[in-house]
């Protein structure tokens, strides 16, 4: 059985991480460090947000 989480992190690394919106797709990349911290869209070579297909987020759903 899914959970019902709207954002899943799937990937932690030296203050930032990577989260994943379960119902649009699409991966942020989160900062943050002391007092400071940050929110954008993960972007791929192009520019674009990358965005998790919706047949493969069922794997970070467990």
């Amino acid at each position: 059985m899914f959970n019902n989480k709207r954002f899943v992190k799937i990937h932690k690394e030296n203050g930032l991480k990577i989260v994943l919106d379960t119902e649009t797709g699409v991966n942020y990349l989160i900062y943050e460090g002391g007092y400071a911290g940050g929110i954008t869209p993960l972007l791929d070579e192009n520019g674009k947000p990358v965005v998790t297909p919706k047949d493969e987020i069922y794997k970070y759903l467990r």
